[in-house]
């Protein structure tokens, strides 16, 4: 039951009762696993490159007529997960000689020690040194003293750096002679790369709201320094809505309660983020996420293949495109588009299409090609976590090719276990989506979500279990119903940051 109180609450972050009713049913039912039916692979359901540069002259002839293009980058995560390691040693310090040889002593490829015995190698290092200085503090002496509790303070709380507060988009990630770029501004000069159209470069990141005025801040900056003079680089910043969040349930499936009676709400998860894509007012639209990035030296793959996905996409939407003009003017015999629809795009038609008449199977076929189009880089498996491609068969019993996460996969059954030692590649998130159709107007992209793929955690708040709904994943089933095409990328051109010990790697260095 809602009261006024809750109602007002609902009102205020502009959530119906509808949606509450709905959110609070799926903690009832659940979500249904994923039906994968076979892992998609180079022999079936990836593209695999062979002609790059004419991918590439496609994409740069598009550049050249005009065509509007944007890098959308999901920006809003903390980076206190990069720092793990880090907080555990401070929160269980003791400046004893036995806790510190002990620390000395630990032995893996991501320790304490070998943080702070690699703090020249960071690209943060000169910002922690001066960090230091202004509390009349030298950080080499610091290590000589063992002073490892105060070198991590300094690195991790508001007292030095505080990027243990910060988000990644904000973190020195890559440094060069004199200089040093956070990978918010790797993104700028990567997107110069590849979305660039005419010296214009459209950029929008996704950030939280308490962040928001430090990447403000940051984005003007750089926007004045000389290094971007020959170019016009549009930033954009957007926070998820309010609206997207999602009710956390108790128990007993019932709304739950904060300490002063108001419903808990949480944000909905990255698959939020469908709200702000939709906001973009751009046809071709990039999507990569914040901490993916590499130096200047690596660079040029990474945007030949970012050139190679738009290219691949832009020659499946011609043909959709000829295809859909086709079909509007009766001028389609169906058979050149069913073609299209399974060997290009993946789909397969169910047995009761064929017994369709004309009308019918047109119609049918003009739904299927009318969607947002997404071209999605996949790497192969080389044991890093992550979704993968797979087919998937819907409850209307149609298959298709989806990005799906291991949660969404039940381990239980042989067959997926078979399905999966059987993938080849795995998801970086490095997708190109067109989001206009045929005649230019923009598609609404809320109504291409599958909301069967949602996901259902346990968390606890104030000593009490509560469980926790995010919306689909914004790659997963938030784009559940786009023709989705995956082609091979290499390796090369996924390097992410997830523990700041990757930024030791040498692809960073």
């Amino acid at each position: 039951m809602l009261t006024e109180i809750d109602l007002k609450q609902l009102q205020k972050k502009g959530i119906s009762k509808e949606t509450i009713k709905l959110q609070l049913h799926n903690f009832e039912t659940g979500f249904p696993y994923a039906n994968i039916t076979a892992a998609c692979t180079p022999e079936h359901g990836i593209q695999v490159v062979t002609d790059a540069d004419k991918y590439v002259e496609l994409y740069e002839k598009a550049l050249s007529e005009g065509i509007n293009t944007l890098k959308f980058v999901p920006a809003s995560g903390a980076a206190s997960r990069m720092f793990k390691t880090l907080f555990e040693f401070l929160e269980a310090w003791q400046n004893t000689p036995e806790f510190i040889a002990k620390t000395e002593n630990e032995q893996g490829k991501e320790t304490v020690i070998k943080f702070i015995g690699s703090l020249e190698k960071f690209a943060f290092f000169t910002d922690l040194e001066n960090a230091a200085k202004k509390h009349g503090e030298n950080l080499i002496e610091l290590r000589k003293a063992k002073k490892y509790n105060r070198i991590v303070e300094l690195f991790l709380t508001e007292k030095g750096l505080n990027y243990g507060n910060l988000p990644k988009g904000l973190l020195k990630f890559h440094a060069y002679d004199g200089i040093s770029r956070t990978s918010f501004e790797e993104h700028f000069v990567e997107g110069i790369g590849y979305a660039s159209a005419n010296s214009v470069v459209n950029l929008h990141f996704t950030v939280s709201p308490e962040h928001l005025e430090l990447f403000e801040a940051l984005s003007k900056q750089l926007l004045a320094s000389e290094a971007y003079a020959n170019y016009k680089i549009n930033v954009g910043f957007s926070i998820q809505k309010p609206a997207t969040d999602t009710v956390a349930a108790d128990e007993n499936n019932r709304a739950f309660r904060n300490a002063d009676g108001s419903i808990l709400f949480r944000p909905g998860g990255h698959g939020a983020l469908i709200e702000n894509l939709n906001d973009c007012d751009s046809e071709l639209i990039f999507i990569k996420n914040i901490d993916n990035v590499v130096p200047d030296r690596l660079k040029p793959e990474t945007v030949q293949y970012k050139k190679v996905l738009a290219g691949v996409l832009l020659e499946i939407r011609n043909l959709a495109f000829a295809l859909i003009s086709k079909l509007e003017n009766q001028e389609s015999e169906f058979a050149e588009t069913i073609d299209f629809i399974q060997h290009k795009l993946n789909l397969q038609l169910n047995e009761s299409f064929f017994t369709l008449n004309e009308t019918a199977k047109r119609n049918a076929l003009l739904q299927l090609l009318n969607r947002p189009i997404r071209v999605c880089g996949m790497v192969k498996n080389e044991g890093e976590p992550g979704g993968g491609p797979f087919f998937v068969k819907d409850k209307a019993g149609k298959i298709s090719p989806q990005i799906v996460e291991s949660s969404q996969i039940d381990m239980q059954k042989p067959e997926n276990k078979q399905i999966i030692r059987n993938a080849t590649h795995f998801n970086p998130v490095d997708l190109v989506c067109y989001v206009r159709n045929r005649h230019g107007a923009k598609f609404d992209l809320r109504k291409f979500v599958d909301a069967e793929t949602g996901f259902i955690s346990i968390k606890s708040k104030d000593g009490k279990t509560l469980k926790a709904q995010e919306l689909p994943g914004l790659w997963n089933g938030a784009m559940g119903f786009w023709n989705t095409v995956f082609v091979e990328v290499p390796i090369e051109t996924f390097n992410p940051v997830k523990t700041v010990f990757d930024l030791l790697r040498p692809q960073h260095l």
